[in-house]
């Protein structure tokens, strides 16, 4: 269970949010502006909030806190055990598929792995995501959809506690993305992975039939189930396609 308490300001925008996500697979669903990218950040500690007290940060994962409750400050990443996807890939080009892969291996499991291990990782990484045929290019000879994959594989590799996604496939055409939500939904479901996917795409939430949170200017407008909180666009859609 993720718990959050966040009265927080960047810039203009207020983000006021005090809720908990009783399901392990959570979809932030809302409008460009409503604030999703904004919270998923903050959750990851990416950023911090502007003129917020130490009261008005709190974010908890079953019942342990991310955040220092003392100073309103968030755990180093390695202590949350927390990995974020986002809209950019982000994937260094520097880095050969496997390093890129492996480097969240490296960087947060305190234990050291043989190459072994490792390697054995990345390849279940790259099959999770459909990849495998990617193994030998080099970043910079990748697709947008590509990259996104390989960006997912990094992110679970070191099988994070918490796994933050922002719109993550939205370089794959409607029946990749649709195929892969459900493998990464089967695969966290497995490996009990609390996960929070922000997108402005209602079928990304109704075919998972995750529990979801309606944000609205940075308030939460409905927590519930998708086919609940998300009736009036699960008919908009079927009016269209109708």
């Amino acid at each position: 269970m993720l718990e959050l308490a966040l009265d927080a300001r960047r810039g203009s925008f207020h983000l006021q949010v005090e809720c908990r996500f009783a399901s392990e697979w959570t979809v932030i669903f809302g409008p460009s502006g409503a604030g999703k990218s904004t919270l998923l950040r903050l959750l990851a500690g990416l950023d911090l909030p502007e003129h917020s007290s130490p009261q008005s940060v709190r974010v908890a994962l079953d019942g342990k806190l991310l955040t220092d409750s003392a100073h309103g400050l968030w755990l180093k990443p390695g202590r949350r055990q927390t990995s974020m996807v986002a809209q950019q890939s982000a994937i260094f080009p520097h880095m050969s598929i496997e390093a890129n892969i492996a480097y969240g291996l490296n960087h947060i499991d305190r234990l050291r792995r043989s190459s072994r291990v490792s390697n054995s990782r990345v390849q279940e990484m790259l099959e999770l995501v459909n990849a495998t045929e990617l193994i030998g290019r080099r970043p910079q000879h990748l697709s947008g959809g590509e990259a996104q994959r390989i960006a997912l594989a990094r992110a679970l590799a070191p099988q994070p506690r918490l796994l933050l996604l922002d719109e993550p496939f939205s370089a794959l055409d409607g029946v990749a993305s649709d195929a892969l939500l459900l493998r990464l939904q089967a695969w966290t479901t497995e490996h009990r992975v609390q996960t929070v996917l922000a997108t402005h795409d209602a079928t990304d939430a109704l075919a998972s039939a995750a529990e979801v949170a309606l944000l609205h200017e940075g308030r939460l407008a409905a927590l519930g189930p998708a086919a609940d909180v998300l009736s009036a666009e699960r008919q908009r859609l079927i009016d269209r396609l109708g």
